[in-house]
């Protein structure tokens, strides 16, 4: 009776409380869709994108493979392209593959230049039925979606530095995606000053990262490692490659795996404050109420 009572209890106070993380896309070049998760009393939320939407994704491979050939073959110049290992490289890509399969990618060499892109890029290959149904699609005439005979996946740091000596037109996706480590840093150090060159950044930057530094139109001079280049590559920005979803894709994704009038709460975090207030907003048309945006170091009493 006893025991009885006390799960009684139990059942009463139990609160559910749900944490998106980072909300994939919905038509992933590569991944399926991000999978519904069950109701919540209390929900706490990303808003990186709470204030924009993406391009479609066929825009943004006719915007990419514009970009090649504008690069490549018109300025014969070098493209590079800062990208996460995990997820946006594989996506890129895959996306150049297709490309190429195609007969449309301009016959130039592609690097992937990252160590740790190559390592799990090695992993997607292992686990290509558990990819979408455009890969699998691919994979009826093409076994290998991440690898095309222009392209070329370095390791070596004596061969990443061979790719700053080189004068032939080509494309080199290196780690890190905001610019703010890695081999890409180096090409960019040693190629920013080339008015031939061309700079995409295909995903989120934060403010104060060089990645977010270098798109500011005003800045003519930028500092890497210390030492002030001259700013004369263009600069350009795919944002529709990000694994983020944008605020309708959000708003869709959790509309469909929750009842918002059963939300007692809305937690909005892991945004910049004017996509926070925005993605409020928007929100609050799907019909969640109780929206807040919390403050650093803020303690809420559930």
């Amino acid at each position: 009776m006893v025991y009885g009572e006390y799960v009684g209890i139990c059942n009463l106070i139990k609160k559910r409380v749900a944490f998106t993380g980072d909300i994939g896309r919905p038509q992933s070049h590569i991944l399926p869709s991000p999978m519904a998760f069950p109701q919540c009393d209390y929900l706490i939320t990303e808003s990186t994108y709470g204030d924009r939407l993406h391009e479609a994704e066929d825009a943004t491979e006719e915007t990419l493979l514009e970009v090649v050939e504008n690069t490549c073959v018109r300025k014969k110049g070098k493209l590079l392209i800062p990208s996460f290992s995990v997820g946006r490289t594989q996506e890129i890509v895959y996306v150049l593959n297709n490309l190429y399969n195609d007969g449309r990618l301009p016959h130039i060499p592609v690097y992937v230049d990252s160590p740790l892109a190559v390592n799990a890029t090695e992993i997607f290959r292992m686990y290509m039925s558990d990819l979408n149904e455009g890969v699998q699609d691919v994979l009826r005439f093409d076994d290998d979606p991440f690898g095309f005979n222009t392209l070329t996946y370095i390791k070596d740091i004596n061969e990443s530095k061979k790719l700053n000596h080189s004068d032939e037109p080509s494309i080199i996706i290196a780690a890190s995606g905001m610019l703010e480590a890695g081999r890409i840093k180096h090409h960019v150090a040693n190629h920013i000053a080339d008015p031939s060159t061309t700079i995409l950044i295909v995903g989120y930057c934060t403010p104060t990262s060089l990645g977010a530094r270098i798109q500011d139109p005003s800045k003519k001079w930028i500092s890497i490692f210390g030492m002030d280049h001259k700013i004369k590559a263009e600069i350009i920005k795919i944002e529709a490659f990000s694994g983020h979803g944008d605020y309708k894709e959000m708003t869709d994704y959790l509309s469909k795996s929750i009842d918002p009038k059963q939300v007692k709460q809305t937690f909005i975090v892991h945004g910049e404050p004017l996509a926070q207030e925005a993605f409020k907003g928007h929100l609050h048309d799907a019909g969640f109420r109780q929206l807040q945006i919390p403050k650093k170091g803020e303690t809420v009493e559930l």
